[in-house]
């Protein structure tokens, strides 16, 4: 059984593809309970998020998992398999550390995936598929992670998801001092938004979510007002900017729903950011005139100007991820070796027992001490190099040769001096 990563992320495939092999959280808990009943697959855990999809699993084949991924989303391989990459053990070590350090990401060193993976981590832990390998290789990464945030400068001046879609709105109005902004969505990435949005002070922050406990939750932290999703149609055309990441599987705003706002609004600008993975905005409402709509490949394309000063950094990060890989492996490497350990270690001691034994009968019956002691250190001896005097009395030839030299190692001998 080795370990194996497998998935598609912002760099090998579009966001029409990504959506498409996305899971909701809801769902991940019988997605596992489904990928482990695959053959073979005995350890499994799914990271998704905007920009990846990921399976992480301790498996004999990867192709198994290939296969389940297009059959769960209901997409015929060939669809998916150009964008798919799978990583062999070694290879999947090393990216599961780079993807908890932020070196894989969108925005290099962001923060925000650790939380995911750790999410992931605690998804598989509920839904049993976290054996002791995956369990071993989630705590790794991210201490890892931890030794390269804290060590490196990867994560300095982070230009983030959310303050790239302020540093977008701010190229269409000249202060966001006067907009009005609508949050769709209470999650994570809606919090990182609105609170660099707050921080411009606009005029009015709006937030809508399918719970109404949760939007109050984030308004009360901006001083904010609250919607309801069913509100959003005919309340849309008092906003200038719309900011949306929901988990929902449909848009939740449509092209006629961005028309009719148009109209009210007298063709002044709207800025929409669309954030969610499936997408909450249908994609032809980037076709209209007065309507600023990007999304998350965008966002990337603006972030991507702040690598530079970075990059000095990830040399630093990569040595501490190399050392971290091969710390991983060679504890891997001694886990094949523990079964063996262990019935040496048994075979040792019914050794000592059966000496130990015979020992304190000849004691009971009145034997003297002293013959006792040199027998049973005779006995034991004898016993522990049986096997191999044995072994190497028995091999020939160049078997011979390398058995004396393994044996050599193993007790540290120097037959020649």
């Amino acid at each position: 059984m080795e370990l194996f990563a497998l998935g598609i992320n912002h760099h090998t495939a579009p966001l029409a593809v990504r959506e498409q092999v996305a899971f909701l959280p809801e769902h991940c808990a019988q997605a596992l309970s489904d990928l482990t009943r695959v053959k073979s697959v005995r350890e499994a855990a799914i990271l998704s998020t905007c920009n990846r999809t990921e399976l992480y699993c301790a498996a004999d084949h990867p192709g198994v998992a290939v296969d389940w991924l297009a059959q769960y989303h209901a997409l015929p391989s060939e669809k998916i398999n150009p964008y798919l990459y799978t990583y062999p053990q070694r290879d999947a070590v090393r990216h599961i550390f780079r993807v908890a350090s932020g070196l894989e990401s969108m925005v290099l060193g962001e923060p925000q995936i650790l939380g995911q993976m750790k999410q992931a981590e605690r998804q598989a832990g509920e839904a049993g598929t976290l054996g002791t390998l995956l369990s071993k290789l989630f705590q790794r990464s991210f201490a890892v992670a931890k030794e390269v945030r804290s060590t490196t400068a990867i994560g300095a001046s982070t230009v983030s998801m959310a303050a790239a879609a302020v540093h977008l709105a701010s190229r269409i109005f000249e202060s966001l001092a006067e907009q009005r902004v609508l949050f769709i969505g209470a999650g994570e990435m809606i919090e990182l938004c609105a609170a660099h949005f707050a921080g411009q002070n606009p005029r009015q922050i709006t937030i809508a979510n399918r719970t109404p406990a949760r939007a109050e939750a984030l308004a009360a932290r901006f001083q904010a007002d609250t919607l309801r999703l069913d509100e959003i149609a005919a309340r849309l055309p008092h906003y200038d900017v719309v900011v949306s990441c929901t988990a929902s599987q449909l848009p939740i705003i449509g092209l006629g729903m961005v028309e009719s706002a148009l109209k009210a609004r007298r063709r002044r600008p709207m800025v929409m950011v669309d954030l969610a993975v499936p997408r909450d905005i249908e994609a032809e409402v980037g076709r209209l005139g007065d309507v600023f709509l990007y999304t998350l490949d965008d966002l990337g394309q603006i972030v991507a100007a702040g690598l530079e000063s970075r990059q000095a950094a990830v040399v630093e990060a990569e040595l501490i991820i190399d050392a971290g890989v091969d710390s991983f492996l060679h504890w891997m490497d001694a886990r094949e070796a523990v079964p063996t350990i262990r019935a040496l270690r048994d075979s040792a001691e019914r050794a000592r027992r059966h000496e130990l034994e015979h020992a304190q009968r000849l004691l009971a019956r009145g034997d003297d001490p002293a013959q006792v002691l040199e027998a049973l250190s005779h006995g034991l001896t004898n016993k522990l190099l049986h096997a191999p005097t044995i072994a190497l009395n028995q091999a020939e030839g160049s078997e011979r040769a390398d058995l004396a030299r393994l044996i050599a190692r193993v007790y540290h001998l120097h037959p020649g001096e």
